[in-house]
């Protein structure tokens, strides 16, 4: 079968049908809502369930090791998420490893929503890492599938998306966060029915509505390749599991060094990609400079994520210890602080597309929209700091504090997030273009493995300390990046 054209892709998807854009982003905007709805929902009370004693129905583990448990698994949920582009470039497509990615990720929620142990408890992290692995990177391949080239309803088209995408996160920590009261397994089993809402919507829809985006293998694998790829994972699977076998019994595999572990993987991977990427005879000498452009953007987005995720981390203890949750005589969960991340990109995510569409050819170009989300998240560490300069790291402070960082960040991820799916699917060599959305999440990946190593400096001692030096940081680095933007922007050969 010949390989399909970008031109008779996009032919075959209706144009016109959602908001003026192609009717394909329906079907994309409501399957990924149910997806976060189920994933942000069982996150807003994971690092709780773990560190919450057994008899308030948690798993009773350490703080600490809790905190660097939920970085280290949101690592290996994007880390994983190159395998599924892989997967979908060689050798199913985008659409099937979405269909495959929502199964996993719903068996995942319906194994934590089973009364267990800590045994449990892991099984229900590897189905999410592997479900979300194969969704999260191929679904957002496909926005960029349904659009022209150069078509300037894109970058807008990626913001609805987005806001697509924080309606599920919003609502879900809502309803979670309250049901954990009751019990933290019935929240995650509300996880569950979100995600076989998502994978409903996908399979009544896509056939009208998406054409033949997501249908095809953009490299696949050739018959002489299949057995030697294969035959590769199967003898590395046998190894891995020989070597775990032997680790764990003579204490070598501890959840400290399998900590450190991830920590390299997450830089170690993208950096190996990048070098594949841009050695393959698959690779043109425009789409060569595009990657060399793509390296600062990545590594920006790295330090951005470090911060931005520390939302269900740092913060989420934050609300839970540091911040006064009696509101007008209510108590409430300190669940309901993750909505209101992605309220804030609800309502501030149409402003943004406008603004962009506005402004046209006057905007700011991606280097410079990348150094102000950078400005943004830097700043949103510097207000956290500031309750504890005022009033002590002893006292409940008050939730405005805590809202108003957030919503700092949030300014700061409309620069960055949406704008770094676009551009990287501009960017993107042809016969990379799913693995390097995977690329693309792997920033996400790099942050939190980094992070798992960072949550373990924070102390009710260390506060001030340790929101201004990462705060600090990220400032610096956005005038530096707004500095090179315009190198940046000439190896872009033309992207805008």
């Amino acid at each position: 079968m010949s390989q399909l054209t970008k031109k008779q892709i996009v032919e075959s998807v209706p144009q016109k049908g959602f908001f003026g854009h192609p009717k394909g982003l329906f079907t994309l905007f409501f399957t990924e809502f149910w997806e976060r709805f189920s994933y942000y929902g069982m996150r807003a009370i994971l690092v709780y369930y773990m560190y919450y004693e057994v008899s308030n129905g948690g798993l009773g583990l350490d703080k600490t090791i809790a905190l660097s448990i939920v970085s280290i698994y949101g690592s290996l949920v994007y880390m994983s998420g190159i395998i599924g582009g892989w997967l979908a470039d060689r050798v199913f497509g985008t659409s099937k490893a979405i269909f495959y990615g929502g199964i996993f990720i719903m068996l995942g929620h319906i194994a934590l929503a089973i009364p267990g142990n800590i045994s449990l408890f892991f099984v229900s992290m590897i189905l999410i890492v592997i479900g979300t692995g194969l969704l999260k990177p191929n679904v957002s391949s496909v926005v960029g599938d349904i659009y022209p080239e150069n078509d300037n309803r894109r970058d807008s088209g990626f913001s609805i998306f987005y806001m697509g995408i924080n309606l599920g996160a919003f609502i879900s920590p809502l309803i979670v966060g309250s049901l954990m009261k009751t019990s933290f397994h019935l929240g995650f089993g509300v996880a569950a029915i979100g995600m076989f809402f998502g994978l409903l919507m996908f399979v009544l829809t896509k056939k009208k509505s998406l054409g033949l985006a997501g249908t095809q293998v953009a490299n696949p694998l050739q018959p002489s390749e299949k057995r030697k790829v294969f035959s590769i994972f199967a003898i590395a699977a046998v190894v891995i599991g020989i070597l775990v076998a032997i680790a764990i019994p003579r204490g070598w595999l501890t959840f400290e060094s399998f900590i450190i572990i991830v920590g390299i993987l997450g830089f170690l991977i993208p950096t190996v990609y990048f070098i594949v990427m841009y050695r393959s005879p698959k690779t043109n000498d425009v789409e060569r400079s595009r990657i060399i452009a793509f390296i600062p953007l990545f590594l920006s987005a790295v330090v951005f994520w470090a911060i931005a995720e520390q939302g269900s981390t740092i913060l989420a203890v934050y609300a839970d210890t540091r911040t006064n949750l009696n509101i007008f005589g209510y108590q409430i969960s300190p669940a309901f602080f993750q909505s209101f991340n992605p309220l804030f990109i609800i309502t501030m995510a149409p402003v943004f597309a406008w603004l962009w569409m506005k402004l046209g050819d006057r905007q700011p170009n991606i280097p410079q929209k990348f150094s102000l989300g950078l400005l943004f998240a830097g700043l949103s560490f510097i207000i956290i700091l500031v309750p504890g300069y005022l009033g002590g790291t002893d006292a409940l402070v008050n939730p405005l504090w805590l809202i108003l960082s957030i919503f700092v960040v949030v300014l700061g991820e409309l620069c960055l997030s949406p704008v770094g799916l676009s551009a990287t699917t501009k960017l993107a060599p042809v016969a990379f273009s799913a693995q390097t959305m995977s690329l693309w999440f792997l920033s996400n990946a790099a942050a939190q493995a980094l992070n798992a190593q960072i949550v373990k400096l924070y102390k009710p001692e260390t506060e001030m300390m340790y929101f201004g030096i990462i705060g600090g940081t990220a400032i610096l680095l956005s005038f530096l990046l707004f500095a090179m933007s315009p190198v940046i922007q000439r190896f872009m050969k033309g992207v805008r």
